[in-house]
């Protein structure tokens, strides 16, 4: 059917099917909705991973270091967690729709300017553009989903936001790896091009405003909060120097990292106590007086900490201990992302049935349990060890994302939808912020301390450390090396092999932390209120 004859159809014959939930109120179906604005979640959330395993090649191409390479990522994540929760405020004076097209606008040319950046000032410059018109979509997209199917089938709506949110992060390594090796890393960019375009025209066409939502212009009083805005920009941004450089610069040790800790918190403090008496708030922080959309806030903190610190620290561990290349260590991670994407549809059916929390129960445990399999990983395992202990991390992750974030909004008036939706994703990137700090930090931390504890063994009193020793040395002898240049080397190589297993040792840590870290959500679902299944009504055909 042409696309004409389709959309005047579903319009004519929006009032038979609006009380089953079938189509929305404008006559379009709902999936159509949730396909347009998964193109841009998808989009943006790509971008917070895919760049990473092409430093290398963005420092030699620019004539940079790795350091400075770094604010590649880093001026992203400032400006995507300034703007994410100041969605709600922008809907209300611009409209959400032009609000959305004009974020995935702003989004689409910056990632062309990224790609075309002569320079890494500029290319910095351009990522904190990106980093402005991408933070909002995440937010608003939910915010049009949760509005757009019944409350029946609001499982399945976060199912399909899911897709994006949890699968983008998976092949992003993957992704960037392969086409950063097979063409140029200014492609991770260019690629945003097309779908931005695409989706700028289906959201055009599909999606539109709500009559109950508020609307309020310069000329009917609305103000300009710049108090509020300068003070989560300063903390947000405070916020993420310190996670991001902290590692660099030994934390508290520095006063670079101490007077941006006192900014961040003197910062969040402020906004906080700031916005809540004001008439017309950037951050309606008033949302979390509901007590299961805090408590499943804090949740998504936590899954946000675990998804994205696991996410950064497998490929690194293949990579820096096994000598994966990063095409290989991304290969890892996507069969996971197969899985997640299979089992979404199928959590989204079973909230029908089944009370939200205890799906998250079960997601923290399958997820923990993966994790603990991880901690177990030696120097020996092979890929398919690898693969499946991330597969089996993964399965557990859609039980956790489509009920915690359905259960966020079960009391949450439509109205402060899009104030909700903007802090309930600002808890999840805060979470992948401190989380990859935090296993960043700790990798250090604890491959110096078992570092210290193997050279413990190291002396010549040791008899394994003599027999380890002596066969080396003759090994290395009866390569032509001299006797002492044997038993110097022989000493090297029995070094590095400490190093490597300190390192590993580091890893499993780092791992097993996850998986007790991961189990705090369990009892944050206890404590919720019940909220149960919402069955789909019957339909007559």
């Amino acid at each position: 059917m042409p696309w004409g004859r389709w959309r005047r159809f579903t319009e004519n014959n929006a009032h038979l099917r609006d009380d089953r939930g079938d189509w929305s109120k404008d006559g379009v179906n709902p999936w159509v909705i949730a396909m347009t604005v998964m193109l841009a979640v998808f989009m943006e959330v790509l971008d917070t991973s895919v760049a990473n395993v092409s430093l290398n090649n963005i420092a030699g191409n620019l004539s940079s270091s790795m350091d400075e390479a770094t604010w590649v990522l880093t001026s992203y994540l400032v400006a995507n967690a300034i703007i994410l929760p100041m969605g709600g405020w922008f809907s209300m004076l611009m409209g959400r729709k032009r609000f959305y097209m004009v974020c995935v606008a702003v989004f689409t040319v910056s990632s062309f300017l990224c790609g075309f950046a002569p320079t890494l000032g500029a290319l910095v410059f351009f990522r904190v553009l990106q980093g402005l018109g991408g933070g909002a979509l995440q937010p608003i997209s939910q915010a049009i989903l949760v509005e757009s199917f019944p409350r029946e089938k609001h499982g399945m709506a976060m199912a399909i936001f899911g897709m994006g949110v949890v699968v983008a992060p998976v092949i992003g390594p993957t992704l960037g790896g392969w086409i950063t090796d097979n063409y140029s890393w200014r492609w991770i960019f260019y690629i945003n091009i097309p779908v931005g375009i695409l989706s700028l025209a289906l959201t055009s066409l599909l999606i539109h405003d709500p009559p109950y939502m508020l609307r309020k212009g310069f000329a009917q009083g609305l103000k300009i909060d710049y108090l509020g805005f300068g003070l989560l920009a300063l903390g947000l941004g405070s916020l993420e120097v310190v996670m991001d450089e902290g590692q660099k610069y030994d934390w508290f040790a520095s006063h670079y990292i101490l007077t941006f800790a006192v900014l961040m918190v003197v910062s969040l403090v402020a906004v906080v106590f700031w916005e809540l008496r004001h008439e017309h708030p950037i951050i309606d922080f008033r949302v979390l007086k509901d007590r299961n959309f805090t408590l499943a806030t804090l949740s998504m903190l936590v899954l946000g900490f675990v998804m994205y610190a696991s996410t950064a620290l497998l490929p690194m561990f293949m990579q820096s201990l096994l000598g994966y290349t990063a095409m290989l260590s991304g290969m890892v991670l996507s069969p996971a992302g197969l899985v997640v994407i299979g089992m979404l549809p199928m959590v989204g059916m079973l909230m029908k049935w089944f009370q939200a929390r205890w799906l998250v129960v079960i997601g923290v445990l399958v997820s923990s349990f993966g994790l603990l399999m991880m901690s177990r990983f030696t120097l020996d395992i092979d890929f398919k060890t690898a693969m499946w202990s991330r597969i089996v991390q993964s399965a557990g992750m859609p039980f956790l994302f489509v009920p915690i974030s359905a259960v966020a909004f079960a009391y949450i008036p439509k109205e402060r939808t899009n104030y909700a939706t903007g802090l309930f994703n600002l808890a999840r990137n805060i979470g992948g912020s401190v989380g990859i700090a935090t296993v960043t930090t700790m990798l250090a931390r604890r491959a110096l301390f078992h570092q210290q504890r193997l050279v413990e063994h190291l002396t010549p009193y040791d008899a394994g450390y003599r027999d380890a020793l002596r066969g080396m040395t003759q090994m290395v002898h009866a390569h032509g090396a001299s006797l002492p240049d044997a038993t110097a080397q022989a000493q090297g190589m029995l070094y590095g092999s400490v190093l490597r297993h300190s390192g590993m040792l580091a890893f499993a840590d780092a791992f097993a932390m996850m998986a007790v870290v991961f189990l705090i959500v369990i009892p944050l679902m206890l404590l919720m209120k019940k909220v149960r299944p919402a069955k789909a009504p019957m339909v007559i055909e």
